[in-house]
């Protein structure tokens, strides 16, 4: 074993890991570009993605919204004052209104109250300024970009590379989208088939935090489907090993949050690895770990470096860690430097 892989295996070791790696050594994780490289460019804007591409983002990712008028749109969320400039613009002040999304009262402006054309004139601008200063010189330069502009690009930068780009869309509440009269997964499908994404075997993933979604789309579509999971207690019965082989009648894979694979105390001390990745594999399932950042504030203690929570900590580390425990794919904002830790 090469002095590097020692290393890790011994940090591993260090961490108390009394459970089994995965049984079957991934070769080459795939690294998916969280709503773009949104560690250099406003998240979800064709910027973010584009400079993904350039980078070596094996897929790109476009979280999903609606418009009023059924357009499907990147957006993280469907209230977007924190992504755009739509808080300053007084034609649009009287649209702010609270609503209840999954279960929780929200405040700002939402996208199904608003056409296509009308969310075209609002500009993106960076959601963690505080974090990512630098981010904020695009601040006002960018649209909202609609999926099929997010298709055209990765379709013309496929020309130009001479490689194929993935697409790794994720529906977001598509339950109360549902519910509001503007249903995601029929459009979703249509979109992708037109352009040519119909088999198992196309470079596309779509995800859902939403179980019900996900089975929906399984009767709709070959393409292959990922139930994400968050560490909080509501998915903890589908984390077990029952549960997930549940997951694996209707999905190819599951996206867990990393503290679902290595635990982070409220202290930022990690804990010894779960068999969670040992598990979903016995299931049948790949594992796309969520999500992977440069800056320290998103990093275990001892891998942060310095006392800014801006500053930049060691991502690479954390990366080769998930890889050394199986993952099949991690999710990053920053996507060169996520390729280049897999190196």
């Amino acid at each position: 074993m090469p002095r590097q892989g020692l290393a890790l295996a011994a940090l591993v070791a260090t961490l108390g890991a009394a459970m089994p790696l995965s049984a079957e050594p991934v070769a080459k994780p795939i690294v998916i570009a969280h709503r773009g490289a949104s560690g250099e460019r406003p998240e979800h804007t064709l910027a973010s993605y584009e400079r993904a591409i350039a980078l070596g983002a094996d897929f790109v990712e476009p979280d999903l919204v609606m418009t009023r008028d059924g357009v499907l749109v990147a957006r993280h969320e469907n209230e977007i004052s924190g992504t755009t400039d739509v808080a300053a613009r007084p034609e649009f002040a009287h649209r702010k209104t609270t609503k209840s999304i999954d279960g929780e009262a929200v405040t700002g402006w939402f996208t199904e109250d608003f056409t296509l054309a009308e969310l075209k004139t609002l500009r993106a601008r960076e959601r963690l300024p505080k974090l990512r200063p630098q981010n904020t010189v695009y601040d006002g330069q960018f649209e909202i970009p609609t999926l099929q502009e997010i298709i055209d690009l990765v379709r013309a930068n496929e020309t130009a590379a001479g490689r194929r780009i993935g697409l790794y869309p994720e529906t977001k509440h598509p339950g109360y989208f549902q519910g509001i009269g503007l249903a995601m997964e029929r459009p979703l499908v249509a979109m992708l088939e037109k352009n040519g994404y119909s088999h198992a075997g196309d470079p596309v993933f779509i995800q859902s935090f939403e179980a019900e979604n996900l089975k929906e789309l399984r009767g709709l579509t070959k393409l292959r489907l990922i139930q994400l999971m968050g560490a909080e207690p509501h998915f903890a019965a589908m984390t077990t090993p029952e549960g997930l082989k549940s997951v694996a009648t209707y999905a190819d894979g599951v996206g867990p949050a990393k503290a679902l694979i290595v635990p982070v105390s409220k202290l930022g001390k990690r804990e010894a690895p779960t068999r969670f990745v040992a598990d979903a594999h016995a299931a049948g399932l790949k594992v796309h770990a969520w999500t992977f950042r440069v800056e320290n504030y998103f990093l275990p203690a001892d891998m942060r470096k310095g006392l800014n929570p801006r500053g930049r900590g060691d991502m690479a580390a954390e990366i080769r860690l998930f890889v050394e425990l199986g993952v099949d794919g991690v999710f990053s904002d920053n996507p060169g430097e996520a390729l280049a830790a897999l190196e």
